[in-house]
Order: structure tokens, then sequence, then C-alpha cells
């Protein structure tokens, strides 16, 4: 089999995906983990905090840095698997849809059919990212479920105690609570998802290439004029606000 054959073989394709939405998913957790940690408080104890900052702010002093960490292991897992068997089985996905349009090769596809694929590869991947979503949400709001005592772990509990006492409570079904409530969040969510990942391509695809050709600083290009550009015109955008502001309220004011 000669080197081009190889590199277009389907498993080879599938793995490729596989470990490059494997290390897209532990880039997501790493620099989004905080922040989904406090959105997981707040949802789960509405009445407990009184916004972002308050959640935030009383995390960091019960709990430490690692507080807002709670959870990272599982939810490296599951970024990691779903990611990994999403990009996977949207390749399959790819040539599935692929063979139900009749074309020839997956670069036929439209961003319409792509964005279908990228649908279909999200039920899959549900499968593995429900499980360890679910021990992910326990873990982070650990705190806040033993001041309500509504759990008898411990504080500061480990993945697999977590895990054990689902299993022990709920059953290996258990795991899988939220299932169709997650595959309506992401059959529709990956369409939009793929469907903009594509017409993206597709944009920044010049005459005479296609989008396999495509380098990652297109999405960069004119950065700096940007930056520079942000400073004055957000200024102004918050300046014109609050003049505005205090232009309208003023003569709301002497309104009769």
């Amino acid at each position: 089999m000669s080197a081009d054959a190889a590199k277009s073989h389907p498993l080879v394709q599938a793995l490729v995906h596989l470990t490059a939405g494997a290390a897209g998913g532990v880039a997501c957790v790493v620099s989004g983990q905080p922040f989904d940690t406090i959105k997981v408080k707040m949802q789960t104890f509405p009445t407990m905090y009184r916004g972002f900052f308050d959640c935030s702010v009383r995390t960091y002093q019960q709990e430490g840095l690692p507080g807002l960490y709670q959870g990272t292991t599982p939810a490296l897992l599951a970024s990691v698997a779903e990611n990994a068997v999403l990009f996977a089985c949207y390749g399959f996905c790819q040539q599935l849809v692929r063979q139900l349009f009749g074309l020839s090769s997956v670069l036929e596809l439209s961003d319409l059919q792509s964005a279908l694929a990228g649908s279909f590869s999200s039920v899959f991947s549900s499968m593995v990212l429900c499980p360890a979503e679910l021990v992910k949400c326990r873990m982070q709001a650990l705190h806040e479920m033993k001041v309500t005592r509504r759990t008898a772990l411990a504080h500061h509990s480990s993945t697999w105690a977590t895990v054990k006492n689902i299993f022990q409570s709920e059953g290996l079904l258990g795991f899988f609570q939220g299932l169709t409530s997650t595959w309506l969040r992401e059959v529709p969510g990956y369409f939009f998802f793929f469907g903009g990942y594509e017409v993206s391509r597709s944009f920044f695809t010049q005459a005479g290439q296609c989008k396999e050709d495509l380098g990652f600083m297109a999405l960069y290009c004119g950065l700096v004029p940007t930056v520079i550009r942000a400073l004055p015109s957000n200024g102004a955008l918050f300046l014109a606000y609050e003049m505005t502001r205090k232009k309208l309220t003023g003569l709301l004011d002497r309104t009769p």
C-alpha cells in the first residue's frame, strides 16, 4: 500500500480524527474548567449565591484554587472521550452521508451535508459524555451538597469514590441519567457546530484551493489592527453609552 493510500484509509483517518479530537478536548477543559464549575454550582444551588462573582469568590475562599478545578479529572475524561469519539465518528458519518447522497468522495460533501454528519456523530459521543459529565457535576457540587446534607461523601472525595457512590446507590443505569436531554442538546447543537466549522472553512478557502489547503493562520488575519482598534472603539462605546444613558435619564427626570 502506498503512503497516499495509507493516509486515506478510513481507519487511519478515524485515528487521526480521534487523536486530534482528544487533544482539543484537553485544551478545552484546562481553559474553561473554573467557569464550568461556577456554572454547575449556580445551576445546582440557585439560591445559595448572589451571582457569578459571589460564587467565584466564595468558592475560592472556601476551597482555594483546587475548588475551581473540582471535577477536572472526570471533565478531562468526558471531554477527551467525547471529542475523540465525536471526531472519529464524524469521519465515519461523513462516509455514511457520502454514500446516502451517492457521492464519490467526502470532499464533495456540501457544508449542509457535513453538518448532518456531525449531528449523527453526536449520538455516539453522547454515550460516553453522559456518564463522565454526571460524575464531573457531582464532584463540582460536592461542597454545596455536603453543606445541605445531600451526600455522605467526604468533601475531598475522589473521582473513584464518586463513581462507586453512584453505582452503589443507583446502579449502572444511574450513570446514564439525562441521556435523552443530552441527545436533545448535542444532536442539534453539533449540527450547527460542524455546520459553522465547514462554512468557515469554505469562506476562507481561496479560488483554486480546497478546504484541505487551509492553514490556521487565516483565522488571525488582521489580529494586530483588531487589538489596537479594541482600545479606542470599546472606550468610545462605553463613553457613548454612559453619556446617552445619563442624558436620557435626565430628560425622564424632568418629565412631569
